[in-house]
C-alpha cells in the first residue's frame, strides 16, 4: 500500500494485533477455544487465537480472519472488547492488541489447528493450560464483561442448538453469574421473551419429568439482543453482518 511520504510519521510505530476469546458451552461446562502456538516465541505453548493486522484489514477483519485461518471457526457473533497495550506485553516488539470475544457452539465447528497454531481445541473454563503473553488477563476481562451481559439480560442463545430447554438456559446462566437464581422466576422472565418460542416437543433429561422443548427466532433475537450487547455476527468471507440500529443517521 504506497502512501504519500509526505505526511509519513517520521517516530517509531507500534505493531497492531488482535486476540479472540470464543466461549462455548457444552451443556455441562463453559468452554473457552486456544491454540498451540507453532512458532516462537512461546512455540509449544497455549495462547488465545489472533495475529497481525494487515495493512488492508480493519481490526474486525483481521480478527474473523485469523480465527479462521487458526481454528477453522467462522460465523461466531463477536464483539469488541477492550484494548490492551502495556508496553512489555510481547517479547517481540511494542505490540497493542485488540480484543474480541464471541460465543459460540462448540458442536457446530470442526475445530482445526491451521496457519502458525499447532493445533486447536476446547478447554473447560475451570481448568485450561497456562497461557502466554497477557492473555490470561484478556481471559478475565472477557469473562467479566459477558457476566455483565448476562446479568443485563441477554440470553446466551448463541451458544445452543436450534431447539432448547429452560433447564439447560438455566444451567448456562448460573454458571456464567455465579449466582443463585431462582428457578421459577427465571423459567417465567425465558418464556416471556418473544424470540423464545414453544414448539410441540420434549426432551428427557431426567428420568422423570421430560421437558419442553424451545425454538429462537433468529430474526427478532438479532435485532432485540445483538444491538443492545453491541454482538455482531462475523463471517471470514464477508463483512461484519451488523444489525441496524435504531439510531441510525443520527448524529
Amino acid at each position: 500500500m504506497e502512501k504519500n511520504k509526505e505526511f509519513s510519521y517520521k517516530y517509531p510505530h507500534p505493531a497492531v494485533t488482535v486476540d479472540c476469546v470464543i466461549f462455548g458451552f457444552d451443556g455441562k461446562s463453559l468452554r473457552i477455544l486456544l491454540i498451540e502456538r507453532g512458532l516462537e516465541p512461546f512455540k509449544g505453548s497455549w495462547a488465545l487465537p489472533g495475529g497481525f493486522v494487515r495493512m488492508d484489514e480493519t481490526v474486525e477483519e483481521a480478527a474473523m480472519r485469523e480465527l479462521f485461518e487458526e481454528t477453522n471457526v467462522k460465523g461466531v457473533y463477536m464483539s469488541q472488547l477492550s484494548v490492551f497495550s502495556e508496553v512489555d506485553r510481547d517479547p517481540r516488539e511494542r505490540v497493542i492488541t485488540v480484543a474480541f470475544y464471541a460465543l459460540a457452539k462448540p458442536s457446530d465447528h470442526d475445530v482445526i489447528g491451521g496457519d502458525d497454531a499447532a493445533n486447536a481445541q476446547w478447554f473447560s473454563l475451570d481448568d485450561y493450560p497456562t497461557l502466554v503473553f497477557d492473555h490470561e488477563k484478556i481471559v478475565k476481562v472477557a469473562f467479566s464483561q459477558l457476566q455483565r451481559n448476562f446479568r443485563a439480560g441477554n440470553v446466551g442463545l448463541e451458544m445452543f442448538e436450534d431447539k432448547f430447554s429452560i433447564s439447560q438456559l438455566y444451567a448456562l446462566h448460573s454458571l456464567v453469574t455465579q449466582q443463585d437464581i431462582d428457578r421459577r422466576n427465571f423459567y417465567k422472565k425465558m418464556t416471556s421473551y418473544e424470540y423464545i418460542e414453544p414448539t410441540s416437543e420434549k426432551m428427557r433429561e431426567t428420568p422423570h419429568k421430560p421437558s419442553q422443548l424451545f425454538s429462537l427466532d433468529r430474526t427478532t433475537y438479532d435485532l432485540k439482543v445483538m444491538e443492545s450487547f453491541n454482538l455482531y455476527r462475523y463471517d471470514h468471507e464477508e463483512k461484519a453482518k451488523v444489525p441496524k440500529s435504531k439510531h441510525h443517521g443520527k448524529k
